[in-house]
């Protein structure tokens, strides 16, 4: 009788202990379950972009577009800090740079991602290992584009011109290694012509020359070209898309005089490895929201930038592919350093 007493008394203690422990466990829960995550708190401050191309080229136009209305979700300033030159290699270190605050995104533009890797050896950082995939942010064909003191009127005629005068024909770009100095080169060696590359650090400076008659032709996103298209400053001759773009029906694709040619930029976001999960899938989700704006999506097609909505892990899987897909194409026309 004795022992039976002892046993119902220890394991009362012990149904006790374990009752309190789970008490314990559940009110633990609950009070994690009140406190915010970081993806609800974040942003609580100002958040950087760094870009890699100058104010007003076609990257910076269309990041202005997505960071104004990130910032009215996030409820806080989006500051872009133009880091142009050196084929991306400046915004790059810009970005070393950074304070880990978890409140500094990347915005390059493709060049950086598939050029700069194959003919640089001294990137601040290993793109792989040091930086994280949060989503694309659209695709875009680049436009070629001439001077009205040039004199030709088709794509044809160009070609003509500079089998004519080799080398006398000047092209810009945004820089040397860049997407838009790769078409230009591959460009030139489909239509058989020999081109004399110009470098510029941005779009504007670039413009500026063709419409004053100092550089021959252009090659970058179709954003640049909108105020010198609708004032004819510029003569838009092919855009190098697989097919004609629909708000610009009378321009032919180059395909049309050179079969199989296509080239293409995009823009994708990125952060510095360390930023946490949470924070990532936010991006993520708030920039799906924002290209699914009716507005913002007016504004992509008038400057001919196509949405594709993609996860942080098949961001990760498309900018690899791109990467490989240029490989040999930058081997063969890119400038080592």
């Amino acid at each position: 009788m004795r022992m039976l007493t002892r046993q119902r008394t220890w394991l009362g203690c012990r149904a006790g202990s374990w009752l309190g422990k789970l008490a314990s466990a559940v009110l633990a829960l609950v009070l994690l379950g009140s406190l915010p995550t970081l993806a609800q708190t974040w942003p609580n401050r100002p958040v950087k972009v760094i870009m890699a191309t100058a104010a007003g080229s076609a990257p910076d136009v269309i990041a202005r577009i997505v960071t104004d209305r990130l910032s009215q979700i996030w409820g806080q300033q989006i500051l872009i800090l133009n880091r142009p030159g050196a084929g991306g290699l400046i915004a790059m270190q810009a970005l070393a740079a950074a304070e880990r605050d978890n409140h500094t995104l990347y915005l390059p533009s493709s060049s950086s991602l598939v050029v700069l890797p194959e003919t640089n050896s001294k990137l601040p950082f290993d793109l792989q290992r040091d930086l994280v995939p949060i989503g694309l942010v659209g695709e875009q064909p680049f436009m070629i584009v001439v001077g009205n003191h040039v004199g030709v009127n088709t794509l044809p005629e160009l070609i003509a011109l500079a089998k004519s005068k080799p080398g006398e024909v000047t092209y810009a770009a945004n820089f040397r290694g860049s997407l838009p100095n790769m078409t230009g080169e591959m460009f030139a060696s489909a239509a058989g012509v020999k081109l004399t590359f110009v470098p510029y650090p941005g779009a504007p400076p670039s413009l500026q020359d063709l419409m004053g008659g100092r550089i021959s032709m252009m090659v970058e996103g179709i954003a640049a070209f909108t105020a010198a298209l609708q004032s004819n400053s510029a003569k838009p001759l092919a855009v190098t898309s697989p097919q004609r773009l629909s708000n610009h029906p009378n321009v032919p694709i180059v395909a049309e005089t050179l079969p199989g040619y296509t080239s293409r930029g995009w823009f994708a976001f990125l952060a510095l490895t360390g930023t946490p999960d949470d924070v990532v899938r936010k991006v993520n989700a708030d920039l799906k929201t924002v290209l699914e704006i009716p507005e913002v999506k007016s504004r992509f097609e008038t400057l001919a930038t196509y949405v594709r909505q993609l996860s942080p892990a098949e961001t990760g899987q498309y900018i690899r592919a791109e990467q490989d897909a240029w490989r040999p194409i930058v081997k063969q026309f890119g400038v080592t350093n």
